[in-house]
């Protein structure tokens, strides 16, 4: 028969691969433990008639361990699920627990009442968007890297080759030796031809600023007599414009032109008076 004293001198004297001892307090790490302190009270061996609240995948059950199943180990704990309610969980407790000591009720209502504050904490969480830190391998990291950098050596390599060939053919150095597609050169050439477009439309677009000691007063003076020029020619246009009007041409008669012609005899014909 299981002796309650025995087991607890034994432990407290002795050795327990649950205990841990700090500075302050000593700690029991069994999964059953009410408390989690190493007390006589709090014990789950060196008590027959123990009972603790645990948890499993958000549900809450009540473990409960009697003398009379102790030559059993695996049978030993008898649990019970518990309410997603909070009173009628503790109803559940009294209830199982009503002829056990009181210090076990207090404990595993305030065990249950813990376990659903951080149940609820969790939920709150998840619903919250948080950052995740991803761990990283630095020999990856480093690997990737010198992938990428050797990549880009082939890359511009291939580019120097591709301008090189190019340029020879345009230059004519192999003449009709060899037949190269053609797709590469005219692609090439069209590239060329639209960046010096771009060239040309910049160079338009972009206005020039010149400072007053830059302008000569005689190109001032060449200015003025063309804009005079211009306004004289516009007015004069305008003029025309209201004088020659639809009513005033119908108006107008046809102008006919009549030439004569006269015969002039020689003087050598004329006779003699």
């Amino acid at each position: 028969m299981q002796s309650d004293d025995v087991v607890w001198t034994l432990i407290k004297n002795g050795f327990c691969s649950f205990k841990t001892k700090t500075r302050t307090d000593t700690f029991c790490r069994n999964e059953y433990n009410v408390t989690g302190l190493c007390t006589k009270q709090a014990c789950p061996l060196a008590n027959s008639r123990y009972a603790t609240v645990r948890e499993h995948d958000g549900i809450l059950y009540l473990y409960m361990k009697t003398v009379e199943r102790s030559h059993q180990p695996s049978r030993m704990w008898e649990r019970v699920k518990l309410s997603k309610n909070y009173e009628t969980a503790l109803k559940q407790i009294d209830t199982h627990l009503i002829y056990w000591p009181n210090f076990l009720k207090h404990k595993c209502k305030q065990r249950f009442t813990k376990i659903t504050q951080y149940l609820i904490r969790m939920r709150r969480l998840k619903l919250k968007s948080r950052r995740e830190l991803v761990p990283l391998n630095r020999k990856v990291e480093k690997q990737e890297r010198r992938r990428e950098d050797k990549a880009l050596v082939a890359a511009k390599l291939d580019t120097a080759i591709e301008k090189e060939l190019l340029e020879r053919l345009k230059k004519g150095t192999y003449g009709e030796i060899y037949n190269f597609p053609s797709t590469a050169f005219e692609k090439v050439l069209d590239q060329e031809e639209v960046e010096e477009e771009l060239e040309e439309e910049e160079e338009e677009a972009v206005p020039e600023f010149v400072a007053d000691d830059e302008i000569e007063e005689s190109d001032l003076s060449d200015i003025e007599e063309l804009q005079g020029d211009a306004e004289q020619a516009s007015d004069m246009e305008t003029e025309e414009e209201e004088e020659v009007s639809p009513a005033s041409i119908m108006k107008r008669p046809r102008r006919v032109e009549i030439e004569y012609e006269t015969e002039t005899e020689p003087l050598s014909k004329i006779p003699a008076l």
